[in-house]
């Protein structure tokens, strides 16, 4: 692609079980994947397995704006890293790492070159941030 990746990460203050059944259910999934308040996420199927295909669907509460984040996981080793291709090609890695009860995760993926990288590197930390505020309450 020619572009380098994108990181964004977070430290959840849970150890890595608990951590990787928020990030893998759909029934958490819908509560956290959103990249803010005003967002949701009302549609999500996701087949955590090699070769396993997910959909989530992201919009505007209001209906004004919307996207389907999709795509077909490459590698899943539980509590560990899931690596996946987008429909458009672009890659994605997600790395769970357990220090004492605390985890994190680190987001690496390849931008989209329609979109301002700020704006991507923005988008995906707030859904990190989301999903850290969601489980810590978990």
């Amino acid at each position: 692609m020619g572009h380098e990746s994108l990181i964004a990460l977070v430290l959840i203050n849970r150890p890595v079980t608990e951590v990787w059944e928020y990030w893998t259910h759909a029934e958490h999934i819908m509560q956290w994947n959103a990249p803010f308040d005003d967002w949701h996420c009302p549609e999500v199927e996701n087949d955590v397995t090699a070769g396993g295909r997910f959909k989530f669907f992201m919009e505007k509460k209001d209906g004004s704006e919307g996207f389907e984040h999709a795509g077909t996981y490459n590698q899943v080793t539980p509590f560990e890293m899931i690596a996946y291709t987008l429909k458009d090609g672009r890659q994605s890695w997600i790395e769970f790492q357990q220090i004492d009860s605390n985890t994190i995760v680190r987001e690496r993926f390849e931008p989209e070159l329609q979109t301002a990288i700020e704006l991507q590197k923005e988008f995906c930390q707030s859904v990190l941030n989301r999903f850290k505020n969601y489980v810590e309450q978990q």
